[in-house]
């Protein structure tokens, strides 16, 4: 199982003057060292657009580009895993994954994942490309997932994909009082100094995000988000770039922000919200052999209807604070 990786990052001076594997180490911190020196020799890294060895000198400014095959380093087995699973036939299986689950094996999650559970589920998608998977969600995202159990299917999925025709849909909850939905059209790509985040940057690839709000409290919104295309961490990154974060997403919202008056429940939740509060609520696809249009609901986790409980209930006994 492979799939192509392409990426680019530029030498800051922090860097400036160290070796290439050693920069690249550091600016492309989810790939493993080994890793990234076998993309050197190869020519699949390249520093101003030359190939380089793993120990010449790079300097601040320098851009660094890789176009390689990304090839497993961790052997994919079977686990017994419970499956939470909406739908399944003999080409597609649709579930509902849990926060705090991984969806693929990598470095730090060798296993445990959600590709193991499918592998033992259905040994023979350990043949397809990413174990079936044609799309992801966050670790600690919960909701709706798709997966092929045939190669066919896979193709299938993943051209609509890339079409744009699959219809995501999500609920998602956020800090501060929006007045209204709209539409956010901007690149994303990796953040330029925290590699293992991302972020709105001008040579980012395009993402579209959809939202409107479906409830708006005294200082949160609880918003229905639709996807054009599926950025890594897109709505995340995308709804802080509008300066409304996600409650219980340190990567992009920061500490949390407690209301003025706040009750002890209400400062608890907040302060305690173990995950970004995201959920994706349903996925709407044509089925790849019989074309039928289909669509697959998953309601809220019990956190999520918990976190929402304690916000009307707020609502209801007061008035509307200011943040400290």
């Amino acid at each position: 199982m492979s799939e192509r990786i392409q990426d680019n990052a530029e030498v800051d001076v922090a860097l400036d003057g160290e070796r290439l594997d050693q920069a690249a180490a550091k600016l492309f911190p989810e790939y493993s060292r080994s890793r990234l020196q076998t993309w050197i020799k190869r020519g699949e890294l390249l520093a101003n657009g030359r190939v380089c060895r793993p120990r010449d000198k790079v300097y601040a400014g320098t851009a660094l580009t890789v176009d390689a095959v990304l090839e497993d380093e961790v052997s994919w087995q079977p686990q017994n895993i419970a499956l939470d699973i909406l739908y399944e036939d003999d080409s597609i299986l649709v579930l509902n994954k849990p926060a705090g689950l991984v969806v693929h094996p990598a470095a730090g999650h060798a296993d445990g994942t959600l590709v193991n559970a499918l592998l033992a589920h259905h040994p023979a998608m350990a043949q397809l490309p990413r174990g079936g998977i044609v799309h992801r969600l966050d670790m600690e995202t919960s909701g709706v997932m798709v997966a092929a159990k045939t190669l066919a299917a896979h193709h299938h999925l993943v051209d609509q994909l890339q079409a744009r025709t699959v219809k995501r849909q999500y609920c998602a909850v956020c800090i501060g009082a929006m007045t209204g939905g709209g539409t956010i059209d901007e690149p994303i790509g990796r953040h330029p100094r925290q590699r293992k985040k991302m972020a709105v940057v001008s040579n980012g690839k395009p993402a579209v995000t959809h939202y409107r709000v479906a409830r708006r409290y005294a200082h949160h919104t609880r918003i229905t988000v639709n996807l054009e295309t599926g950025r890594t961490h897109q709505i995340r990154v995308h709804m802080a770039f509008r300066h409304y974060p996600l409650i219980g997403d340190p990567a992009y919202g920061g500490r949390p922000r407690i209301p003025r008056g706040a009750s002890e429940r209400l400062i608890s939740m907040l302060r305690g919200f173990p995950r970004q509060a995201l959920h994706a609520e349903s996925l709407g696809l044509l089925h790849p052999v019989s074309g039928e249009d289909m669509q697959f609901d998953c309601p809220l986790p019990e956190d999520m209807q918990t976190l929402l409980a304690v916000l009307d209930e707020e609502d209801s006994a007061q008035s509307r604070p200011d943040y400290t």
